[in-house]
């Protein structure tokens, strides 16, 4: 195969990984927050609950949990698992297994601010959803950003494990075409890929964390 037609299709497959890398991000950081929310409610039951659910999500590999979703409903329910269904069940694998870490990082960021903000908001006629949208949330985004980021470069590269599943994202395709021509080739050009995407999303954090720190 000519390296051009090489490139060719490994491009193609990364476009596919950059899609389900864009859209597990879409998912999983709001959705991460309303379950750091769950986590930290009064309520026990509901408390443990998301517990439960966040101990399952990191507990357990992203593989397995691909796997579950995907063939869940057919086993369950013997609903038809073809078509879209495929990238559908990868997405929310990935959403549901992000949004799990995402949660705690969020946690740690709300627990970490002084009682004094929330008792100086209130001072000044804030309700809590002022509170939280208005002082607390910008100070958290600025304070769990580094650890954000560890968590967006590692998802570059879990966009592999969508291979479970049979979808052409690069890897598979690296690996088809390494198989059909007997060449080591087309996983060199996977990393290559896979360092410069991750790259580009380091350097995009970090300009954005130095965009937060106004204070320096």
């Amino acid at each position: 195969m000519e390296f051009s037609v090489m490139l060719g299709q490994l491009a193609e497959g990364m476009v596919k990984s950059i899609g389900i890398f864009a859209l597990t991000l879409l998912f999983s950081l709001p959705l991460g927050l309303l379950v750091s929310f769950g986590r930290m409610a009064k309520n026990r039951v509901i408390s443990t609950v998301f517990k439960i659910y966040i101990s399952i999500m990191r507990g357990t590999p992203l593989m397995l949990q691909l796997l579950v979703v995907f063939y869940g409903p057919f086993y369950l329910f013997g609903a038809n698992i073809g078509g879209m269904y495929r990238f559908i069940a990868i997405i929310l694998g990935f959403s549901l297994n992000y949004a799990a870490y995402f949660a705690e990082i969020y946690r740690s960021g709300i627990e970490s601010m002084p009682r004094g903000q929330y008792e100086a908001a209130k001072v000044l006629g804030y309700n809590g959803r002022q509170t939280f949208l208005k002082i607390i949330l910008p100070q958290v985004i600025k304070r769990i950003l580094p650890a954000v980021t560890n968590e967006v470069i590692t998802l570059v590269k879990d966009t592999s494990l969508a291979f479970a599943l049979a979808y052409m994202e690069m890897f598979t395709v690296a690996k088809q075409i390494a198989a059909a021509n007997t060449t080591f080739m087309p996983f060199v050009v996977a990393g290559v890929f896979y360092y410069v995407f991750n790259l580009l999303v380091a350097v995009v954090m970090e300009a954005i964390e130095k965009k937060l720190n106004y204070y320096h």
